[in-house]
């Protein structure tokens, strides 16, 4: 089951939230999520192995993915260190996960 849910802002940017089961990816989220590695839509593209065109359309709200591609996107970015931030009241996000610490560093 595929809820596709839009609204707008103030400054009429459009925001696109896509839930499939247990995995939620917002335009917003992917878009900051790329921002956070300094990667392009073709780097993304590249790691989750997906065409590009499939990304500019997530990121746009002009397409519906599939679960599968959801999934391959969301893993690529978690696998580059994204963590991804649920609907908590103040609303979904992304953060880079804390790198581990180096042993006999203090």
């Amino acid at each position: 089951m595929l809820c596709r849910v839009k609204w707008f802002s103030t400054d009429l940017s459009k925001s696109v939230i896509y839930r499939i089961f247990d995995v939620m990816l917002t335009s917003e989220q992917c878009r900051a999520a790329r921002a956070l590695l300094d990667w392009s839509q073709g780097d993304l593209a590249e790691k989750a192995g997906v065409g590009i065109v499939t990304v500019r359309q997530l990121e746009a709200g002009t397409h519906e993915p599939r679960r599968a591609t959801l999934d391959v996107i969301r893993r690529a970015l978690e696998t580059a260190g994204v963590v991804f931030i649920d609907e908590n009241g103040g609303g979904p996000g992304v953060r880079l996960r804390k790198p581990p610490r180096k042993k006999g560093k203090h």
